[in-house]
């Protein structure tokens, strides 16, 4: 007698939902098989099968494999997972029941069956027992990216695949340091995704599809989607860097070369505008002081050219003579562009004949007063100046001069640059000249690594100012008269009124 064999085990993957995108041989195995297994929660309603329902034939056997559970809680022993699995093992013995009847099955899985689908459970539990067969099917990542019509990537790009079930911190760095992403399981997740995102100062190049390829298809800019009606078939996408709109730009001439100059803020993507965001994205180089180049993140299409931080004007030059050869050139600045950084070097250059044909254009970014400031409260809340304690490009004697009119005009100070390895006097030396004009108690906020893994805020007064303290990472603010620290449980708050005291004669001030 002739031993009888078994059935053959097939995962067929359907694609992402159109059912005209079913592979001829999943089709064609589909229409051939003894039973048709299918999964799907406790609603009853299977997509997979909705999906593959045109090529299902009569007297067919359907297995359907309904989930325990899906996003609930359960009293089982092993909790979630104890659960699944005892699920797991369930659905495989019912299979394996009809392949020792020799019949062949069919398992069905949205989109391919081996990439986050739950066909692969029954593989692992089954393939080393019986004849078996991965057919493969077009994934949401792909269907998304054609519903887009955006490029997932291109050349060297780096595409990365992940889950939105990663903690918004976690999944934030990966995004930081990939060309192209998508990322999967969405549903309950998406606020964390959208959050992730946001950290990785990306969502505003990112996409959202839900049931790509479908009649109830939708598609929307991440930064715009109600997070209350997304659905678990829905995937956020950030498209290749190269193409940022929809249509694939022509190539540029030499003449349409430019340089932006940009500021980074004072610390991670976070603190970048939107605007900033998108400069850097779609630059061919990126140039700057070193650290501030490395913050971000590597694309294979990019060039970064980082340098010391004592040649501006040759970084300023570099960038233009990139320009004029045609390439979209960012140099990047911490903080403000403007405010003691390379939008002044880059004008400078920029204003010498031979670039007259350049476009050169400077965005704003958050600076590091502002950001010190913003940690105790307002003390920049009413007039204030900004000066720089470095003399490498002016004497020291115009920054004395400069510190006593400030102080003797009753301003708040920022105060950038204040020590460095090299320049180790120049704190005590201004705190000196401040006490000639402003009593010991006047408050003083020390502002280190604002946004960094290190920050740290102190608050003190001129007379008790530690100089030994203070570094190049710090930043001064010095209050005026009219600045004020009230005390509180949460820490120091800050401010300086808008409202100055009238003298006798003076008009009212103005409210506003």
């Amino acid at each position: 007698m002739t031993a009888r064999t078994t059935g053959r085990l097939w995962g067929v993957g359907l694609g992402p939902g159109d059912p005209e995108l079913v592979t001829v041989k999943a089709a064609r195995l589909i229409g051939a098989a003894d039973v048709i297994a299918f999964h799907s929660a406790r609603h009853g309603r299977s997509i997979a099968r909705s999906v593959a329902a045109p090529y299902l034939t009569e007297g067919q056997v359907e297995e359907h494999l309904v989930y325990p559970l899906t996003t609930e809680t359960t009293d089982h022993p092993g909790g979630y997972q104890g659960a699944m699995d005892d699920f797991y093992t369930d659905c495989a013995a019912r299979l394996a029941a009809h392949l020792d009847a020799g019949r062949d099955v069919v398992v069905l899985a949205e989109g391919d069956p081996l990439f986050y689908g739950s066909y692969m459970h029954m593989h692992k539990r089954l393939a080393d027992r019986y004849p078996c067969e991965v057919v493969p099917g077009v994934t949401s990542v792909s269907a998304a990216a054609a519903v887009l019509g955006r490029p997932l990537c291109e050349r060297d790009e780096i595409l990365t695949v992940l889950p939105g079930t990663l903690p918004p911190d976690v999944l934030a760095d990966r995004l930081r340091h990939t060309d192209a992403a998508a990322v999967m399981k969405l549903g309950r997740t998406f606020a964390g995704v959208r959050e992730a995102f946001e950290l990785a100062g990306r969502a505003d190049e990112a996409w959202y599809v839900e049931r790509a390829t479908t009649d109830t298809q939708r598609t929307a800019p991440l930064t715009e989607v109600d997070p209350d009606e997304v659905p678990y078939f829905s995937l956020a996408l950030l498209p290749s860097p190269i193409n940022t709109t929809f249509t694939v730009p022509a190539p540029r001439t030499e003449a349409e070369g430019s340089v932006t100059v940009v500021g980074l803020g004072p610390a991670g993507p976070e603190w970048m505008t939107p605007e900033v965001r998108a400069a850097i994205a779609s630059a061919d180089d990126l140039i700057g002081y070193g650290p501030y180049v490395d913050r971000l993140p590597d694309r294979a299409r990019q060039r970064k050219h980082g340098s010391d931080n004592r040649v501006e004007s040759e970084r300023a030059a570099f960038a233009l003579d990139l320009a004029r050869k045609g390439s979209r050139v960012v140099v990047v600045s911490s903080g403000d562009p403007g405010v003691f950084a390379m939008a002044s070097a880059v004008t400078e250059v920029a204003s010498e004949p031979e670039y007259a044909d350049i476009a050169v254009r400077v965005l704003p970014g958050m600076t590091a007063a502002q950001a010190v400031a913003s940690r105790v409260g307002a003390p920049l809340g009413h007039d204030y100046c900004v000066l720089s304690l470095s003399d490498r490009l002016k004497p020291w004697d115009v920054i004395a001069k400069r510190l006593s009119a400030a102080a003797a005009a009753d301003l708040a100070i920022a105060i950038y640059n204040p020590a460095s390895k090299s320049r180790t006097w120049q704190v005590a030396a201004t705190r000196d000249l401040l006490l000639e004009h402003r009593s010991p108690g006047t408050p003083v906020v020390v502002g280190r690594d604002v946004g960094g893994p290190e920050e740290a805020i102190t608050v003190t007064t001129l007379g008790e100012l530690a100089p030994e303290t203070v570094d190049m990472r710090c930043l001064l603010v010095i209050g005026s008269s009219q600045t004020r620290t009230v005390p509180r449980p949460a820490g120091p708050l800050v401010f300086t009124p808008r409202r100055y005291p009238v003298t006798v004669g003076d008009p009212a001030p103005e409210a506003g």
